[in-house]
């Protein structure tokens, strides 16, 4: 028999949370469906792990405790503790620590033992999302790739025009992102389906223009389907999503990452909003200096 290999060994092959990622990216398609879903809510709120207990976790993630189990040997970790102190050592600069974030939790009421909070009250709900939000947004001005953003922003100037399609929870921010393009003087579209005409705008996208694609953790099968039809024509894409293993992600050219803040099944959009306005302040500064 094939001697068991350690805990050591295992840390080893992933020492650090990009190394994570890029084996969760080489299993992508071969997780089971439970092993997935707890690989998407892991990479979505990487804070949580590495704060929160396996029990928990399980609750948040919606999944059995020992799926989490089978999750972290999947991956070549003795057990669930190796795995998190991958996600503690992710824990550095300005990210909160668990003390303050328990105490700042606190400041808005009596935790109880199902949901954390004693969200029938609106302060405390108030409260709370304005503290998930600021944390949202310190990890995305730390986690966002200066170098991708830059070429994100070229390649919408670069483009004739853009055709945004979002639906669903991202809905707001694509119809945001389309007002904000139309009034810095950016030619573009909403791939809207208004009319049932869905197939029709699709075929209006040119050989020169680009596909912004915007979806988060639910993957709009009708933004993925619009993203693969795209790809298929050739067409170049951008996307906003949550994480490397989203869809939308191997059809893009260009990827730009937003893990948005939550409370329960609510998503807070302000940190995809920021983004999407940083983007469309500094295409509508480029354009003006073009013409």
């Amino acid at each position: 028999m094939p001697k068991k290999k350690s805990g050591d060994e295992a840390i080893a092959r992933i020492e650090d949370y990009a190394s994570l990622v890029d084996k969760l990216v080489e299993r992508q398609g071969s997780l089971s469906k439970r092993l997935n879903q707890v690989a998407q809510f892991f990479l979505n709120n990487p804070e949580d792990v590495a704060i929160y207990n396996i029990v928990g976790l399980s609750k948040m993630a919606g999944v059995p405790p020992a799926n989490i189990t089978r999750f972290a040997k999947e991956l070549g970790f003795s057990g669930f503790a190796e795995l998190q102190d991958v996600f503690r050592q992710r824990l550095v600069g300005p990210r909160m620590t668990y003390s303050d974030r328990i105490k700042a939790l606190g400041e808005y009421g009596d935790m109880d033992a199902d949901s954390g909070l004693d969200l029938e009250q609106p302060r405390i709900v108030f409260g709370t999302f304005v503290q998930t939000a600021v944390e949202s947004l310190l990890r995305l001005r730390d986690d966002i790739d200066n170098s991708e953003l830059e070429a994100f922003v070229d390649a919408l100037l670069e483009a004739d025009a853009v055709h945004i399609a979002a639906a669903r929870g991202a809905y707001g921010i694509g119809a945001y992102s389309f007002y904000g393009f139309s009034n810095v003087g950016k030619r573009v579209h909403l791939i809207d389906n208004l009319g049932a005409m869905r197939n029709e705008q699709i075929a209006s996208i040119g050989e020169s223009d680009v596909l912004l694609a915007i979806t988060f953790d639910d993957y709009t099968p009708e933004t993925v389907e619009i993203a693969e039809r795209a790809a298929e024509s050739g067409r170049r894409i951008l996307a906003i999503t949550d994480n490397e293993l989203s869809p939308v992600v191997s059809l893009a050219e260009r990827v730009l990452y937003v893990k948005e803040a939550r409370l329960g099944h609510f998503r807070s959009q302000v940190p995809a909003l920021v983004l999407c306005q940083s983007i469309i302040v500094s295409l509508g500064r480029r354009i003006e200096r073009r013409t």
